[in-house]
């Protein structure tokens, strides 16, 4: 690949349910985060292919994991000179976040419209001035899905104006199942829904076009797989660049490695209706839509030298703030109580699995009582770390491996080689130890790479610079 082209995905990780939009020159994107903490990142670009991390929208969480929940198919807008984004929790309802920097500070959340199964929520401000939401059903809370509701909004947000309209019900579509994260818009003086179907792993992207935001819509799949390996091409956003060129982002499920986006290009036929790809199908490689940007990738590395975590970096929930810290290049987690099981642990720090071959390093040390290593967390979870012993001995542990003694308290190297289909091979002094680990998603998001320490509280991990080398 050269500057001027770019292949597919453009952002080859777990950036579930993602939307775009551009402000003067500047590319802004989000993605769903369930309960991570900090959650709704903010990713920057100058040309759609190229992404940076800026900040994040959403620092609030649960004490306790609660795989699933949370923060669903967000939708970013840019309206009155601030930032906006929308998003549905399927436990609260409808809620939503401001700024006037996209880099923060941004308000407290905010629920416009509470009720259980209100989900994948998007806002439009029409040119008169009144606003709309359109939001989509999770079965599970509310007992029905396959269709779409649009509510009037104060332009404010701070409340929906009326009980709202069903304005799609797609079990009346032939072939139509599970029709959700729909986005709002307007152009030339039509409405338009973009929402997926068919679910994640084999679904579609279709455009819904009314005349009134209330409907009738006409219906057209304008994206699915058919002849690409590209499976289940859906759920994003659509954006324009400054030269007036159009595009859509989305997502492919990829089942450990995440939902990796795709960049698509985008036309409008001269029926009024947009065509995305190559006439309805994935692109693997196309030219830059803006030419001359920086090559640039959201980080995975961290030297620990602070003075705050990358920005990479997630809690699987609230984490006790006086059990982590860095200091002098180092990252230092209190060995906390909590459960065994690492999935269900809040104090697991944690970033995405690179979806393409990687390997993975770190040096630990660990002081005093406790257990602490590299994991590697889906629906399933292994490690590789380091464990005090009753006796007071030091011990490395991989698995179901029978621990490995370790001289005195000296410090070793971990990490993990991950390959192309997720298999992951634990490494302690640079060598493979233990049986390889198949590698799992969790609940709606790729599997992740923690970094943990457990215990009565009293011992510490120390962990120096954490590496990863993606094989390109």
């Amino acid at each position: 690949m050269n500057t001027q082209t770019y292949r597919n995905p453009v952002l080859n990780a777990d950036w579930s349910d993602p939307d775009v939009i551009r402000v003067g020159d500047d590319f802004y994107l989000t993605v769903s985060t369930f309960t991570k903490v900090p959650g709704l990142p903010i990713l920057h670009s100058r040309d759609l292919v190229n992404w940076t991390i800026i900040g994040h929208a959403y620092t609030r969480g649960h004490d306790d994991v609660r795989p699933g929940c949370g923060v669903w198919a967000p939708s970013l807008r840019h309206h009155d000179g601030r930032f906006w984004i929308f998003w549905g929790d399927p436990d609260v309802g409808v809620c939503w976040v401001s700024a006037e920097d996209p880099r923060g500070p941004w308000t407290e959340p905010h629920v416009v419209k509470p009720g259980l199964g209100l989900i994948d929520a998007c806002p439009l401000w029409d040119d008169d001035g009144q606003a709309y939401l359109v939001h989509g059903w999770a079965k599970s809370r509310a007992g029905v899905n396959n269709r779409l509701t649009v509510n009037r909004m104060a332009p404010d947000g701070s409340a929906v104006l009326d009980e709202g309209t069903l304005v799609i019900d797609a079990d009346l579509l032939p072939g139509y199942r599970t029709l959700e994260g729909p986005k709002l818009y307007k152009r030339d003086g039509a409405y338009w829904i973009f929402a997926p179907a068919g679910g994640v792993e084999q679904g579609w992207q279709s455009v819904f076009r009314a005349e009134s935001v209330f409907g009738p819509y006409e219906d057209r799949i304008v994206l699915e797989q058919g002849g690409t390996d590209v499976n289940g091409p859906h759920q994003g956003g659509w954006v324009d660049t400054p030269s007036g060129e159009h595009w859509f982002m989305h997502f492919q499920d990829r089942g450990p490695f995440g939902r990796v986006v795709h960049l698509q290009p985008m036309a409008w036929g001269e029926d009024g209706w947009p065509v995305m790809g190559d006439g309805g199908e994935p692109v693997a490689e196309y030219r830059v839509p803006v030419p001359g940007g920086e090559p640039a990738a959201p980080a995975t590395s961290d030297d620990f030298a602070g003075p705050a975590l990358g920005l990479q970096w997630s809690w699987q929930a609230n984490p006790v703030p006086s059990s982590w810290e860095l200091r002098d290049g180092t990252l230092r987690l209190t060995c906390v109580p909590g459960p065994d099981d690492l999935r269900a642990r809040p104090s697991v720090l944690g970033q995405r699995l690179p979806g393409e071959p990687c390997t993975v390093t770190t040096t630990l040390t660990l002081a005093g009582e406790g257990r602490a290593g590299l994991a590697v967390v889906g629906d399933t979870a292994a490690f590789v770390g380091l464990e005090r012993t009753g006796d007071g001995k030091l011990v490395l542990t991989c698995g179901d491996l029978e621990t490995v003694p370790v001289e005195g308290d000296g410090a070793v190297t971990i990490g993990a080689r991950i390959d192309e289909n997720a298999l992951v091979t634990f490494l302690a002094g640079g060598r493979p130890i233990g049986a390889p680990f198949q590698a799992t998603q969790g609940r709606w998001v790729g599997a992740v790479l923690g970094l943990f320490a457990a215990g009565d509280g009293t011992g510490e991990a120390i962990f120096e610079a954490f590496t990863v080398d993606i094989e390109r």
